[in-house]
């Protein structure tokens, strides 16, 4: 059975850039995740060191129990940016939320470009593949659509029974047309489609691989 990371590393693996697994830390503690298998060093210049998908799965498991938790430099360090797929209740859409936004969208293509072939930037990564709703999402909310409120209105994703597709959900079938058309350009395929029994439009969202 594989150890558990070290309090160390469990604290340099909590602070990865939640979207990209961009690591910071000391050329030891760097080294060793990547001697473990939970990072990996880029070949191309910065040479930046990033999760695997070992790693991910590390920091999105609970802590163990009677585990000391990292300790954050600051509040901000703390929190962790979630893209609003839509029904999440009032949020905050001042400036500080769209420069988040910004923020992790410009570290999603960076993703891109350091793990797609050739560098390729116009599809999506192996991360948007394995988190389909906040890929999405994220990429609506970049785009400044509106994600569903309380008082209703607004785009909702949620996932889907078939594999590597979302739903995205919009009452206005502008605003969903709009949607679609943001997807396509981030490089998802899109098709819209009716429900059987409501006939209302909603749109189905792939990533593409080509």
């Amino acid at each position: 059975m594989t150890r558990p990371p070290t309090a160390a590393q469990r604290r340099v693996i909590d602070a990865a850039d939640p979207v990209t697994g961009r690591l910071r830390g000391t050329p030891a503690q760097l080294a060793a995740l990547v001697q473990r298998g939970l990072a990996f060093r880029h070949p191309r210049p910065p040479h930046d060191h990033f999760l695997t998908p070992a790693g991910h799965r590390i920091r999105e498991a609970p802590e163990p129990a009677g585990a000391t938790p990292p300790q954050p430099s600051s509040p901000a360090d703390a929190g962790v940016f979630t893209a609003r797929a839509g029904g999440e209740g009032p949020s905050d859409g001042g400036p500080a939320r769209g420069r988040e936004v910004h923020s992790a969208w410009q570290g999603l293509l960076e993703l891109r470009r350091m793990t797609n072939p050739g560098g390729d930037t116009d599809r999506p990564c192996g991360w948007e593949r394995t988190h389909l709703v906040q890929a999405a999402a994220l990429a609506l909310e970049a785009a400044g659509h509106r994600p569903a409120g309380p008082e209703g209105g607004g785009y909702r994703v949620r996932a889907t029974p078939q594999p590597e597709a979302v739903a995205v959900r919009e009452p206005d079938p502008e605003a969903l047309r709009a949607c679609a058309a943001t997807l396509e350009k981030a490089g998802w395929q899109v098709g819209e489609h009716s429900e059987p029994r409501t006939g209302a439009r909603y749109v189905l969202a792939s990533p593409r691989r080509v």
